[in-house]
């Protein structure tokens, strides 16, 4: 999504960045993971095909991602590359075409340095955050597998209540309507982010 290209939102754990050809190489690396293709439902992909697939998400206005950045690394010594950051990456679908308030949201954390610090419970947060005040989303969705319960346990801390379960697929499905209460508790959650403008290749905090 082209809206978000020059989007950086820094939080207290993490900084999202937008997917951009530097993070290809360290995300085909994740993606090789058995484990990772098992949770997130996906492919092995080639290298060149993970770039025609970053140049793609970029380019369709249905999809946001923004690639989920390790803030304390990050903001330890100026001049460390992006790619030397990354913790995951975070996603919004907004694929439905007769409810375009509608949000899919997903979150990766593939760092296992990273895992169970919070960071995925942050990124779903300002992720949130942005869909809400910027894309104008008032419901978002969860689908993730059965057995992948500490992300089942983390959405539903977020008020995401469980509305279906699929025995095909082996995945339920959690939904949040963002009602004028949820938006409060929403905006406070996320009050400390900061927006600022994102330079492609410049990974130095401001």
């Amino acid at each position: 999504m082209r809206l978000n290209q020059n989007t950086l939102l820094l939080g207290k754990k993490v900084v999202l960045v937008p997917y951009t050809s530097e993070h290809v190489p360290r995300y085909h690396e994740w993606m090789k993971s058995e484990e990772l293709q098992r949770l997130t439902a996906s492919e092995p992909l080639t290298l060149e095909q993970e770039y025609a697939m970053q140049h793609s998400w970029r380019e369709d206005q249905d999809k946001c991602t923004f690639i989920v950045l390790d803030a304390e690394k990050w903001q330890a010594q100026p001049g460390t590359t992006e790619e030397s950051c990354m913790a995951g990456d975070v996603n919004l679908f907004l694929t439905d075409l007769q409810d375009p308030t509608l949000g899919e949201i997903e979150v990766m954390i593939a760092e296992p340095s990273c895992r169970g610090r919070g960071f995925g419970t942050e990124a779903v947060l300002m992720m949130m955050s942005y869909g809400v005040t910027k894309l104008g989303l008032t419901k978002f969705e969860a689908k993730i597998g059965q057995e992948n319960e500490p992300s089942i346990r983390m959405f539903q801390k977020l008020h995401f209540e469980q509305v279906a379960v699929s025995s095909i697929f082996q995945e339920v499905t959690l939904r949040l309507t963002v009602s004028q209460a949820e938006r409060q508790w929403l905006l406070e959650q996320t009050s400390h982010m900061e927006e600022q403008l994102y330079r492609e290749g410049s990974a130095e905090p401001c």
